[in-house]
């Protein structure tokens, strides 16, 4: 499990997809070395595009900035120690869909 406490940046997720989320976070910490970020970001990627529908973008890293279009009510930006995870499902291909754009 993770050793330290989640940090919580931007987010307009539900609570039991932010927990989900998180959760998913500890579990690649436990599978991954945290220097292993795109195999990170893969699995956590692939968990929720199996579980929300395909779509999803993760961003794993120490030092990254990132300006993205996203679908109103899935969006997740936090950190774990030093490691941030931005995970979101993007907008394009959607045009029925609210989308914010966050930095």
């Amino acid at each position: 499990m993770l050793e330290g406490k989640a940090v919580m940046g931007e987010t307009d997720m539900k609570q039991t997809m932010k927990e989900e989320a998180l959760r998913l976070a500890s579990k690649a910490l436990d599978c991954f070395d945290v220097t292993e970020l795109t195999q990170i970001a893969r699995f956590i990627k692939k968990d929720f595009d199996g579980k929300y529908g395909s779509g999803w973008q993760c961003i794993a890293g120490t030092h990254f900035g990132s300006f993205v279009t996203h679908c109103s009510g899935y969006f997740i930006h936090f950190s774990v120690g030093s490691l941030t995870i931005l995970l979101f499902k993007g907008s394009l291909g959607e045009p029925e869909s609210q989308t914010n754009i966050v930095k």
